[in-house]
């Protein structure tokens, strides 16, 4: 009995949640809404790329004109629809992916989550203890194997080249490091994450503006 009373009491006040006309209420209503069709959105992209983020947005020119500022990019695990190639496999095989040979990963640098994750061509693959010629000439020894990296919009590879503070010298990307690789981007859409918050104001005065607007109309015709 106990339970069906509870029961009882949970139903009226989702009922009365969901029928009330207090402003305040409304503006939950529609907020949780919202919450709701974003949450659904994300687990689907979640289930479909197998990884997370599954979505990025392009920060940089690295790699124009390949990828532009504002792209907004789905990310895969990096062996869904097909095991990750790089630069120089892509090269012997024909693969090739944003307009050129091999996969684009999306990478932790030094496996770091303290800055942004980068978002470049896998070149190649290099052994432990290899050594690296970079685009400007030097040389880099590898402490461990991993993915050489490079910008398309870039004259040499990350490795050794590319230094982030906090993090060093960025290292030849782990298999662990790797986020996944970039299936494909919408042109301009990565701008609104770029500028969340501002976007989070808009839709947020337009649920007011809404409510408003139809509150004004009950009264007239009340």
């Amino acid at each position: 009995m106990s339970d069906t009373t509870w029961l009882q009491r949970a139903v009226s006040a989702l009922t009365a949640f969901r029928e009330s006309d207090r402003p305040v209420v409304s503006l939950a209503r529609d907020l949780l809404w919202v919450v709701a069709v974003v949450g659904g959105i994300a687990l689907v992209l979640y289930l479909f790329a197998g990884t997370w983020p599954a979505v990025v947005t392009i920060e940089s020119e690295s790699m124009v004109p390949n990828m532009n500022v504002g792209d907004l990019v789905l990310v895969v695990d990096e062996d869904r629809f097909g095991e990750l190639t790089t630069w120089a496999e892509g090269q012997r095989t024909g693969q090739s992916s944003f307009g050129n040979y091999g996969d684009v990963i999306v990478y932790r640098p030094n496996g770091a989550d303290s800055v942004h994750p980068i978002i470049h061509r896998a070149m190649t693959y290099v052994d432990t203890a290899a050594v690296v010629e970079s685009g400007l000439g030097a040389y880099y020894d590898d402490p461990h194997g991993g993915y050489i990296t490079q910008g398309d919009n870039n004259p040499y590879t990350d490795q050794p080249n590319l230094r982030l503070a906090g993090v060093g010298i960025v290292e030849p990307v782990e298999k662990e490091w790797i986020i996944g690789k970039a299936l494909f981007a919408v042109p301009l859409v990565g701008y609104l994450p770029l500028h969340l918050a501002e976007f989070a104001v808009v839709v947020i005065l337009v649920i007011l503006i809404h409510d408003f607007v139809l509150a004004r109309r009950k009264e007239k015709n009340e």
